[in-house]
C-alpha cells in the first residue's frame, strides 16, 4: 500500500545518501513476473508520487553533486535484467542483446 515516494524514502534514500559519501550501493529488485519490480524501479512521471526509484536516485545524486564544493565525481550506473538465466543491459544501446 506504499507509493514509490514512500518506498524511496524508507529504503533507497539511505543507500543513495551513502553513495554521495563515496560508497558503492546496489538496489536489487527480485520477484515473480508481474509483481511490480519494473514499476517500482521506473515508475511513471505523473503523478510525481509514482516516480520510480531510478529517476529519484538520479535526481538525488545530481542534486548532491551540484551542492558539493571542492570535489570531483564519477557517476556510473547499470540497470540489468536477469530473466531465465539471460542477462541484458537495459541501459545499453541494444537492450535485446544478451550479455555473457
Amino acid at each position: 500500500e506504499h507509493n514509490t515516494e514512500q518506498i524511496y524514502n524508507e529504503i533507497a534514500y539511505p543507500l543513495v545518501e551513502s553513495v554521495t559519501e563515496g560508497y558503492n550501493s546496489t538496489i536489487f529488485a527480485y520477484g515473480q513476473t508481474g509483481s511490480g519490480k519494473s514499476f517500482t524501479m521506473q515508475g511513471v512521471v505523473d503523478p510525481s508520487t509514482q516516480k520510480g526509484i531510478i529517476p529519484r536516485a538520479f535526481e538525488h545524486i545530481f542534486e548532491s553533486i551540484q551542492c558539493a564544493e571542492n570535489a570531483k565525481f564519477l557517476v556510473r550506473a547499470s540497470y540489468l535484467e536477469i530473466y531465465n538465466e539471460d542477462i541484458r543491459d537495459l541501459l545499453g544501446a541494444d537492450t535485446k542483446q544478451k550479455l555473457e
